[in-house]
C-alpha cells in the first residue's frame, strides 16, 4: 500500500514537470511587416528652358495728355468717353467770341497800317520828285542849295515814314496770325489716334492755357509693358551675350509673355523694345520696356501684369519633382532608393525651378530613383517597397529662376 502510494506521487510529480517544462517554451514569432509602400520617379535629364519674370504694369505707347493752349470757358465737348478718337478729331471746344474779336481788331490795325503805308510811299513819292527837279537847278543855280538840301531831308524823312510803314503791317500781320491761331485754339483736337480718356472739366468751367487738364489720349496697340530687372540679372545676361551685336541679335529675337492679373496668359507675343540708360542707385534695378500687339485694344494703361521670356537654356538638366526634395534649415535632401531597394538620404543642391520640377545642380545622377510620396514613412537603410510614381498632367507652367 506504502509502495503504491509513493508511485502515484511519483506519477503526479512527473506530469507536474512536464507541463511546467511546457509552459517555460519560447512563444511563436510574430510576422514581419510588409515593406512600407513608396512612390519613385527617375532622374530626368534634357535641355531645360530657363524662364525670368519681372512684374510688369502696362502704359500706353503714347499717352498725350490734352490741356488748352488758351484760355477760355470750355463750351461744349464733341467726342465718347473711352471711345477711339482719331488724329485731328474735335475733342472740346473753348467760347470763341473773345478770340474772334481779337482776330477782327487785329484784322483792322492791319488795314490800317497798310493805309499808312500807302500815304507814305506817295509822300515819298512826292519829296523824290523834288529831289530829281531841284538837282539840276541847283547846279544851274537856278535855286539856292539850301533849297536841296531841304528837298533832300524831306525826301529822307518820306523813306523813314515808308519803312515804319512797312514795320507796322509786318507786326500786324503778325497779331492777325496771332489772332487767327488763337481762334484755331478754342477747337480743341486729339494729336494723335488712340483711346481718349474721361473728360477732367466739365462744360462751361474756365479753362486755364497750358494748366488745366482737359482728358488723356493713349495709343494703346502697340501697348507698352514697363518692368524692371535686377543688376544681377542684368550682369548675368551681358556674361551670357558678351559680344554687343549677337546681344542685340538676341534681344530682338527675345519673345515676351505676359500674364494677366487672373493668372491666364496673353495670346499675343510682345517683343522687347528699349532699356533704360541707368540703373537706379536707389532700387539696384535697371527699367525695361517691351511692346505687346493690342488688336481690340483688350490691354489698357494701367494694368498690372508679368512678364516672362527665356533667358537661357540649361543643358543637359537633372530633374526630379520638387516634392522629392525636403528642405532642413536651409539644406536640401532627397531619399534614393538603390538597386536593393534601401534606401539612402542625399544632400543636393537645387538650382532653378523647371514648372514642377527642380533642377538639381550636385547630387544626383541620371536615372537614379527618388522617392516622392511617402518620405515621412521612411528611414535610411530601410528596405522600401518602390512604385512608379504617375504625376498629375496639369498645363504647362514655365520655368523660374529661384
Amino acid at each position: 500500500m506504502l509502495i503504491r502510494t509513493q508511485l502515484v506521487a511519483a506519477g503526479i510529480s512527473v506530469v507536474g514537470l512536464s507541463l511546467s517544462i511546457a509552459g517555460c517554451s519560447a512563444p511563436r514569432p510574430h510576422p514581419q511587416p510588409p515593406p512600407p509602400l513608396v512612390k519613385v520617379v527617375h532622374v530626368e535629364q534634357h535641355d531645360v528652358p530657363i524662364y525670368g519674370e519681372w512684374i510688369g504694369t502696362l502704359d500706353g505707347m503714347v499717352n498725350a495728355e490734352i490741356k488748352a493752349q488758351v484760355s477760355g470757358y470750355l463750351l461744349s465737348q464733341h467726342y465718347t468717353e473711352g471711345s477711339v478718337v482719331r488724329k485731328g478729331q474735335l475733342l472740346f471746344a473753348l467760347d470763341p467770341r473773345p478770340f474772334q474779336a481779337a482776330l477782327d481788331q487785329a484784322r483792322g490795325q492791319l488795314a490800317q497800317a497798310n493805309a499808312q503805308k500807302l500815304q507814305a510811299e506817295a509822300n515819298q513819292g512826292k519829296t523824290q520828285l523834288d529831289v530829281n527837279r531841284y538837282t539840276p537847278l541847283a547846279k544851274a543855280r537856278a535855286i539856292t542849295e539850301q533849297d536841296l538840301d531841304n528837298a533832300v531831308q524831306a525826301n529822307l524823312a518820306a523813306k523813314a515814314l515808308v519803312e515804319a510803314a512797312t514795320a507796322a503791317i509786318v507786326t500786324a500781320n503778325a497779331a492777325v496770325e496771332t489772332a487767327q491761331l488763337n481762334l484755331g485754339f478754342t477747337n480743341i483736337r486729339s494729336p494723335i489716334d488712340g483711346i481718349a480718356g474721361l473728360a477732367l472739366t466739365q462744360v462751361g468751367s474756365l479753362v486755364n492755357a497750358g494748366s488745366t487738364s482737359l482728358t488723356t489720349v493713349s495709343t494703346v496697340d502697340p501697348i507698352k509693358a514697363y518692368f524692371t530687372a535686377t543688376e544681377q540679372e542684368y550682369l548675368r545676361y551681358v556674361r551670357m551675350n558678351p559680344i554687343e551685336s549677337e546681344r542685340e541679335a538676341h534681344t530682338r529675337e527675345l519673345a515676351l509673355e505676359l500674364v494677366l492679373a487672373d493668372g491666364t496668359t496673353y495670346s499675343q507675343k510682345g517683343r522687347f523694345y528699349v532699356a533704360d540708360r541707368e540703373v537706379n542707385p536707389q532700387t539696384g534695378a535697371i527699367r525695361l520696356a517691351g511692346l505687346f500687339p493690342n488688336p481690340g485694344n483688350i490691354l489698357r494703361p494701367g494694368q498690372y501684369g508679368r512678364v516672362r521670356a527665356v533667358t537661357e537654356i540649361r543643358s543637359n538638366a537633372l530633374l526630379v519633382p520638387q516634392r522629392a526634395v525636403t528642405e532642413l534649415q536651409g539644406r536640401y535632401q532627397v531619399a534614393i532608393v538603390d538597386s536593393a531597394n534601401m534606401v539612402s538620404i542625399r544632400p543636393v543642391t537645387v538650382g532653378d525651378r523647371s514648372g514642377s520640377m527642380w533642377i538639381i545642380e550636385s547630387g544626383l545622377k541620371p536615372a537614379e530613383r527618388v522617392v516622392v510620396e511617402g518620405i515621412q514613412q521612411i528611414r535610411p537603410n530601410q528596405v522600401v517597397n518602390p512604385q512608379p510614381f504617375v504625376a498629375p498632367s496639369p498645363g504647362p507652367t514655365p520655368n523660374h529662376r529661384k
